[in-house]
């Protein structure tokens, strides 16, 4: 699924006059190289965000200390690593983020229940869903405990829920969680926000598996609008919108306008190989 990417960023402007600055101008550093990989993921650029979010980590570790700065740069270049389905290389660094902020932070900190979903989602995309589930549970009470039952927050751990139970072929469990999470995302992002076109496909997704096309087939339609608007016609979260909307159109015998979509999907993914 398409998550935003979560960065600590700390604004230091500083210069090196003596030994005792030199720790600082290190953040510095680590700033350019996350803002720089952070740019580059927005853009779809994952391989150099990769090396972004890398150099970042290796300038975070130098300190030797187990902070939020190397709890941040964990999951940055872990969040690479899942968007690419690279879910092997991204599962130790969720897990080691994750000790570092329940350590740091406390368990009930919403820092910790980002890193709990991040750990979940891996987790839930190799089929490891009883590993899962109870981290999105936890998230998701940590969430409506500390920043309110309408936080966006609270939107994605909804959303999270809702996808395991679909991915087991548990509709009737995963509709209300994902109808909440659009509702939130909708009172408190706008009709315009990326996140909330991520809620819209999953509900279109779910009407899909179901056989409901004609209830999907809007819900398809808006979130490739909402993305293309919002992220440029060129985007790869576009280009994942098009595939789904051309999935459809398959399953409703509408082969042309399918082939179309799919065409364009494919172009836009080899520009941002």
């Amino acid at each position: 699924m398409n998550q935003a990417l979560r960065c600590l960023q700390l604004a230091i402007s500083l210069t090196c006059f003596s030994a005792m600055d030199a720790a600082l101008c290190e953040a510095t550093q680590w700033d350019k190289y996350t803002d720089a990989a952070r740019a580059a993921y927005k853009r779809g650029q994952y391989s150099e965000a990769e090396s972004g979010f890398s150099s970042a980590l290796k300038e975070a570790e130098k300190s030797g200390q187990e902070d939020t700065r190397l709890a941040v740069s964990l999951n940055n270049l872990a969040d690479v690593y899942r968007t690419q389905g690279k879910y092997a290389q991204a599962e130790p660094l969720y897990k080691r983020a994750l000790t570092i902020k329940e350590k740091v932070l406390g368990p009930d900190h919403p820092s910790t229940a980002k890193a709990l979903n991040n750990l979940a989602e891996v987790y839930r995309a190799q089929g490891k869903y009883a590993e899962a589930e109870p981290l999105y549970i936890r998230a998701l009470a940590i969430n409506e405990k500390t920043l309110g039952p309408d936080h966006p927050d609270v939107a994605i751990d909804l959303n999270n829920l809702a996808l395991l139970y679909e991915n087991q072929g548990k509709y009737t469990e995963a509709e209300p969680f994902f109808k909440r999470s659009l509702a939130i995302k909708e009172k408190t992002l706008g009709p315009d926000n990326p996140s909330l076109a991520t809620g819209i496909n999953n509900l279109a997704a779910h009407y899909e598996n179901q056989g409901k096309y004609a209830d999907a087939e809007p819900l398809y339609k808006r979130s490739l609008a909402i993305k293309e608007k919002a992220l440029g016609p060129d985007h790869p979260d576009v280009a994942t919108a098009l595939k789904n909307y051309a999935h459809l159109l398959r399953a409703t015998n509408r082969t042309a306008e399918a082939e179309k979509l799919e065409a364009r999907a494919q172009t836009i993914m080899a520009k941002t190989r």
